[in-house]
């Protein structure tokens, strides 16, 4: 697999590995620790170096799993790993970015992580509470520091961005961007190409939906956030599925699965574009990593850009709830 620079230097894979699902928010979470240890360290086989995960997932059980899986292979990835919320009893209850916390929660990953610096440190979610400027500080301290190496944001406006980047490089910007949820393109992304920051699209395969593997008949199981997402509900569901018949229409043409339509179009976007599609399974791994050999033409790729206007998304891509902690 080539690779792709995200900000000043950071060179990852072109496809990473969104680790999250392995310990929450898709229905039942994997027996077998073993197994998704497996999957992970195959994900390196298939050239994957990028690996994201968050103190949140589990909470706290993901970067547990990550650090295991990767520690005889520090020296071939990346990590990239989150603060930003306030974890009470096990449970998430708010937002919290003050600097002292922060600290404590880079101490706390280091640990779980098996390592001794973290390569990509994302501010999760912004918190309206503490000046970015604050946040941005502090990172740039850790960084000084040698237990962090580059500094991120997610989920973060145009505004936002600036004024972080303005105290301390921001290396790459995390958010939700794939063919059925285009938000990032008429501010963030003009915002990064001008400051030369990297994109880290999560949900790239639109949370399973744009694999064509999720229809009107699809059964989410409890614990599957997919319940509780306006875009997945029935009615929405069933209006959505033009778009994703579509894809799966190309993907036929072409001999390859819509998922891999899906990532290459992201990946024809810009050079310093890096998505992060997660999976429990070797083979979708494969696969993702083989979207980078997936050429599109011009005219396909024109197609593609405007399937959300010729066809629509109905639905909102969280509730009401989570919508609230988006920076806009």
């Amino acid at each position: 697999m080539h690779t792709r620079t995200l900000g000043r230097g950071l060179e990852v894979s072109a496809v990473g590995l969104g680790a999250m699902g392995m310990s929450q928010s898709y229905g039942p979470n994997p027996g077998d620790r073993d197994e998704m240890i497996a999957v992970l360290r195959s994900a390196v086989d298939h050239g994957v170096t990028f690996y994201d995960t968050a103190e949140v997932y589990g909470p706290y059980d993901n970067e547990e799993l990550v650090g295991e899986a990767l520690e005889p292979l520090r020296d071939r990835v990346v990590i990239a790993t989150k603060f930003g919320w306030d974890i009470r009893d096990g449970r998430m209850v708010g937002l919290d970015s003050r600097p002292e916390q922060i600290r404590r929660v880079a101490e706390a990953s280091l640990k779980r992580l098996r390592t001794d610096v973290i390569d990509l440190f994302y501010q999760h979610r912004v918190d309206p509470a503490v000046p970015i400027e604050d946040v941005a500080g502090t990172v740039g301290e850790l960084v000084a520091e040698g237990k962090v190496r580059h500094f991120g944001l997610s989920e973060a406006s145009a505004a936002t961005i600036r004024a972080a980047h303005a105290v301390h490089p921001v290396t790459a910007v995390q958010s939700e961007y794939s063919l059925w949820t285009r938000d990032p393109e008429a501010e963030v992304l003009p915002a990064l190409a001008e400051l030369g920051i990297g994109f880290v699209p999560f949900s790239p395969l639109g949370r399973g939906f744009l694999t064509g593997a999720v229809d009107t008949s699809t059964a989410f199981a409890e614990g599957d956030i997919r319940r509780g997402v306006p875009r997945f509900e029935p009615e929405n569901l069933a209006a959505n599925q033009a778009l994703v018949d579509q894809v799966k229409a190309l993907a036929a043409a072409k001999e390859v699965t819509p998922g891999q339509i899906a990532l290459a179009w992201l990946l024809s976007r810009q050079p310093w574009i890096v998505p992060i599609p997660g999976t429990r399974r070797t083979s979708r791994v494969r696969e993702n990593a083989e979207a980078t050999g997936v050429a599109l033409s011009a005219d396909e790729l024109a197609d593609l850009d405007s399937l959300t206007r010729r066809v629509g998304v109905h639905g909102d891509r969280y509730n009401e709830l989570h919508m609230g902690y988006v920076n806009r």
